[in-house]
C-alpha cells in the first residue's frame, strides 16, 4: 500500500487518519502500529469457510469429503497434514494463520518464539482482541485521541447463519492442536491487552464501553435500514463479494438523509472491495 493509492477527501475532512485492511507486518519509522487477534477457533472456522475454494490445502480437503458423508473442515481436521503442502502458495493461511500475517514462523515452534512475541509487543502499540472489540476500541480512541463517534462501527463480511459450522469441543480442540501457535499468539495478547485495560482503568472502561455503544447504537440508527441482507437483494455497490460455498450478507441504507450523512453511512457499510476501489480510484 502507497499514499498515492488513495482517492480525495471525503467532503469535511481534512485528513485520512486510519488504514484498515488486510496486512503482512512490514514496520515503517513514525506511525502508530495497531492489529486485531480473535479466538484461534473462531478464526480457523471462519477462514475455512471463506477460503474452501481458495487455499490449495482446504480445496483438497474440500474434494477429499465429497465422498465421506462429512463437511470439508471435518475431513481436514481429521488429518491436517495430508492436504497441507507448506511449500504451496496460499497455504500459510491453512495453518497458524494469525502467526503468519504476523511475520511469524507458522509451521513449528522454536526456540525463538517468545523473543518474537516480545518484539511483537513492543512493535505494537495496541493489539486488539476481537472478543472483547468494543473494550478494544476504546482504548484505540484513547491512544489516538479519537471521539466515539469517530469509532463507530458496523460489522462487515459476515455469514449468514447458516454458513457459520457449529463445532463439537472435539473438533475445537482439533483446530487448536494444529494451530497451537495461533492459541500461543492470542493468549499472549490477551493477556497483554487485560494489563493495557487496567493501566487505562477497568471501572473507566466499563464507563466508557457504555457510553461508546450507547453513541454507536444511534449512529447505526441513522444509517441502517435493514441489517443481514442477502446478497440478491442489495444493490451492486453494497452487496459482499460472494465465495463459491458462502454467504455474506450486507445491510440497505436508509432513504431521506442528507447528501453529507448519505456519504458517511454508505462508506460505513461498504463492504471491504468496493472500499478499496473508493481508495484506490482516482
Amino acid at each position: 500500500f502507497k499514499a498515492t493509492f488513495v482517492d480525495e477527501l471525503p467532503e469535511g475532512s481534512s485528513q485520512f487518519d486510519l488504514l484498515c485492511s488486510h496486512m503482512r507486518l512490514d514496520l515503517s519509522e513514525n506511525a502508530v502500529f495497531i492489529t486485531l487477534l480473535r479466538d484461534p477457533v473462531k478464526t480457523f472456522e471462519s477462514l475455512f469457510g471463506y477460503y474452501t475454494s481458495t487455499v490449495p490445502a482446504f480445496v483438497s480437503a474440500y474434494r477429499a469429503a465429497a465422498n465421506k458423508g462429512k463437511s470439508a473442515l471435518a475431513v481436514f481436521l481429521d488429518s491436517p497434514e495430508t492436504f497441507w503442502d507448506p511449500k504451496e502458495p496460499w497455504n500459510g493461511l491453512a495453518k497458524n494463520p494469525m502467526s503468519f500475517d504476523m511475520g511469524l514462523n507458522n509451521q513449528k515452534w522454536n526456540g525463538s518464539w517468545p523473543e518474537h512475541l516480545a518484539q511483537l509487543e513492543e512493535a505494537f502499540h495496541l493489539v486488539m482482541i476481537a472478543e472483547h472489540f468494543d473494550e478494544s476500541l476504546v482504548l484505540l480512541g484513547a491512544l489516538l485521541g479519537l471521539e466515539h463517534e469517530d469509532l463507530a462501527y458496523l460489522r462487515l463480511n459476515a455469514r449468514a447463519g447458516n454458513s457459520v459450522m457449529e463445532l463439537d469441543k472435539n473438533m475445537q480442540a482439533k483446530m487448536r492442536s494444529w494451530n497451537v501457535l495461533d492459541t500461543l499468539l492470542y493468549d499472549f495478547f490477551v493477556q497483554v491487552f487485560w494489563e493495557k485495560a487496567t493501566q487505562f482503568g477497568l471501572d473507566k472502561l466499563k464507563a466508557e464501553v457504555t457510553r461508546f455503544r450507547a453513541s454507536t447504537e444511534n449512529i447505526r440508527q441513522k444509517c441502517v435500514s435493514r441489517a443481514e441482507v442477502s446478497p440478491g437483494e442489495l444493490e451492486d455497490l453494497l452487496r459482499p463479494w460472494q465465495t463459491e460455498t458462502t454467504t455474506i450478507v450486507g445491510y440497505e441504507v436508509r432513504g431521506n438523509l442528507s447528501l453529507q450523512d448519505q456519504g458517511y453511512c454508505v462508506r460505513m457499510m461498504l463492504p471491504e472491495l468496493q472500499y478499496h476501489s473508493h481508495l484506490y480510484f482516482k
